[in-house]
């Protein structure tokens, strides 16, 4: 016999999917929903950590169980593109906005990701990236000036990537990945539109050129509603 909760899972998916709510739309809450089905808030909280689970809502502290869009964006995890690229490829109605561009702090930790020498300066670009009118990336790139020894609003305004490649002649080569769920900064929460949001998914990237030489260390900090990172991987048989 199927649990009780899953039961009631597969009854609001299928109120979901029925659009009986509207995207952006709560449901009802906890106390409300074990009334209209007769059973406990634990048993409510373990259907709704499953809707959760599979991308149907986002709980958001204080105000509870919001439907969100299915249709997430898909952000490769094992290529290396650029927002610009990535958004004229998924067609996003999207702008870029240069927060800041200065040299690091050379006692700032970000350094350590990019294993400078003490007398190399190190970029800070800090980029938000706006889709549909709402803020939901913060992209915070470190870049050692060894190799981009400029770098102005004109240019982090577009891809920096396409001035690497095609004004500096650099081959960009290689990335090692890291994905993480953390709770929102201060920062995310002063230059990102959370909404109560209780999380972000976060990108570190340390990005290499074809020479194997590192020059970009990146924290790509995301609103957890908008995305879905995937990837593809092919069994090698041993």
């Amino acid at each position: 016999m199927q649990k009780k909760y899953l039961n009631i899972y597969n009854d609001l998916v299928k109120k979901i999917q029925s659009n009986l709510w509207s995207i952006g739309e709560l449901l009802p809450s906890e106390n409300e929903l074990a009334s209209q089905y007769e059973t406990s808030r634990e048993t409510i909280r373990k259907a709704l950590d499953l809707l959760s689970q599979n991308g149907y809502i986002q709980k958001i502290q204080g105000k509870g169980s919001m439907i969100i869009d299915r249709n997430k964006f898909s952000f490769p995890v094992s290529g290396i593109e650029s927002f610009t690229e990535l958004a004229g490829k998924l067609e996003l109605n999207s702008r870029t906005i240069v927060h800041s561009i200065k040299y690091l702090d050379p006692n700032n930790k970000s350094m350590e990701f990019l294993k400078t020498d003490p007398h190399d300066r190190v970029w800070n670009v800090n980029r938000i990236r706006e889709i549909d009118g709402e803020k939901v990336i913060l992209d915070k790139d470190y870049f050692n000036d060894q190799y981009l020894p400029l770098l102005t609003e004109e240019i982090c305004q577009g891809s920096i990537y396409n001035y690497i490649e095609n004004e500096l002649g650099l081959v960009i080569g290689f990335a090692q990945k890291e994905i993480v769920v953390e709770n929102p900064t201060d920062e995310d929460r002063e230059l990102l539109d959370l909404e109560g949001f209780s999380n972000v998914v976060v990108i570190r990237s340390q990005v290499y050129l074809d020479d194997a030489n590192l020059f970009q260390f990146t924290e790509s900090r995301h609103r957890p509603d908008k995305f879905r990172f995937v990837d593809f991987a092919r069994r090698v048989k041993n």
